[in-house]
């Protein structure tokens, strides 16, 4: 069985709060985009020597040297709380293909994590509701309830609160990638608030109503902590500006930056100059549904 694993961009990320056990807290709007992994899953043959079957066992690989296998791979741990939860004896072996760049705040380990989930509940016919493939998915990872709806949506705490945005408008993008990871913990740890107390908007939903108005609410509060240690990070956003982006922004932790654009046409035109000038890694993508 095969899966094609999203990616995912933050068009706006506010830090509200912190947990005492260290988690932050987020609102965050996340969107899926067409920039996919390709994630193989195959069920084994559970016999071991002269046919007595063999307990549970999970073999994870990717083609990728930055990605861990085995156990330290999130798709490991999606597809052990699985075969747990389920009561399951079986051999699987899992086989990653990255498209998406690693540690670029493109969310492809949590997508490649709740792929493995979404696949091996139709390939054991386990007919799990979405709620309950949920409440594995938190247990894995903060953005891998997102990857399940695969649905533009507001999320919350940190990953647990989801709020499907179903009247989201689909706009062109183009994503440039530098060439190098950051590291998310170090972010956090590093990250300070304002100050002043933000106020979260409840109502932001109404504001979902076009490119424009898009652009004019986004923001990412770890883009300045990022940028301070990477600032060739924003010189991307100009790149992508003069380029005819309607607005720019830092997805997630980094260190992958993309531009919004108004229609298909604008998008490849950019995509098409920014890919014949060298250096970051460009892609043209779209908003999914």
């Amino acid at each position: 069985m095969k899966i094609r694993a999203p990616a995912k961009i933050n068009v706006r990320l506010r830090v509200v709060g912190k947990r005492r056990d260290g988690y932050h807290l987020l609102d965050t709007i996340i969107v899926p985009v067409s920039l996919y992994d390709d994630v193989e899953i195959r069920r084994l043959e559970a016999l071991g020597e002269k046919g007595h079957r063999q307990s549970s066992h999970i073999e994870v690989t990717c083609d990728h040297p930055s990605v861990p296998s085995g156990k330290k791979n999130l798709a490991y741990r999606a597809a052990r709380a699985f075969l747990q939860t389920q009561g399951l004896d079986a051999r699987i072996r899992i086989r990653i293909r990255k498209r998406i760049p690693v540690g670029a705040g493109l969310g492809g380990g949590s997508s490649d994590a709740a792929a493995t989930l979404l696949g091996l509940n139709q390939l054991f016919k386990r007919g799990l509701s979405s709620r309950s493939l949920q409440k594995l998915a938190i247990a894995v990872g903060a953005d891998v309830p997102f990857f399940l709806a695969r649905s533009p949506a507001r999320v919350r705490g940190i990953g647990e609160h989801l709020t499907v945005l179903q009247r989201f408008p689909r706009f062109w993008l183009v994503i440039l990638y530098p060439g190098f990871e950051v590291s998310t913990a170090w972010v956090y740890a590093n990250y300070r608030p304002t100050l002043t107390k933000r106020r979260v908007n409840t109502s932001i939903s109404s504001s979902l109503r076009s490119c424009k108005t898009i652009a004019a609410m986004m923001v990412n509060d770890l883009e300045a902590v990022t940028m301070r240690r990477y600032p060739v990070i924003g010189l991307l956003k100009e790149e992508l500006a003069r380029h005819g982006a309607v607005g720019v922004l830092m997805t997630g932790s980094g260190s992958s930056v993309f531009g919004l654009f108004d229609n298909k046409r604008k998008a490849q035109r950019a995509f098409r100059r920014l890919r014949k000038k060298g250096g970051p890694q460009a892609f043209l993508a779209r908003i999914l549904g």
